[in-house]
């Protein structure tokens, strides 16, 4: 499975895949503001993809990672989706990887999900809690129909840490 850059030939394969997630995100596929900002993540380097088959650019994708850099010592994971016939399959953790293996410790990894009043987020609550993730302060207007969200931060330190 590769974790690759995305690219100006991907865009329909992400907002196909924002479809595909609609239930959790909202119609993002149609939102102005996340179709400019999946642009400026592609043109800073910043969007990382596993496509179908380890394909090339424009092949269908299977997960999908916006990722910021831009306020060092703090990272954050602005988007990160799996198709759901793909969950469970190490898709999520190897996007994951790649991008924890972009920052420079010591450092703050930081990730917007849903709180647990929306069941249909506990898969990706428990996917940052194995990750190290801890759970902090609630935001309000998050996701379809302005839910109620957490933020979630991982303290990376620059010792050796396992993920599964």
């Amino acid at each position: 499975m590769l974790v690759q850059h995305a690219t100006f030939k991907d865009i329909v394969c992400w907002l196909e895949l924002a479809s595909r997630v609609e239930e959790l995100f909202g119609p993002l596929a149609k939102d102005e503001y996340f179709k400019r900002a999946l642009r400026e993540c592609i043109i800073r380097r910043a969007a990382f993809c596993v496509r179908e088959n380890d394909g090339p650019p424009g092949t269908p994708l299977v997960g999908g990672v916006l990722f910021s850099s831009k306020i060092r010592p703090i990272y954050t994971i602005h988007w990160l989706a799996v198709t759901p016939s793909q969950q469970r399959k190490g898709v999520g953790s190897a996007l994951f990887q790649h991008i924890y293996g972009l920052i420079e410790p010591p450092a703050e990894l930081v990730a917007v999900t849903f709180s647990e009043k929306f069941p249909a987020g506990f898969p990706a609550r428990n996917f940052y809690k194995k990750k190290g993730f801890v759970p902090g302060e609630f935001v309000s207007n998050y996701g379809p129909g302005g839910s109620l969200a957490q933020i979630f931060r991982l303290s990376i330190n620059g010792g050796f840490e396992l993920f599964v």
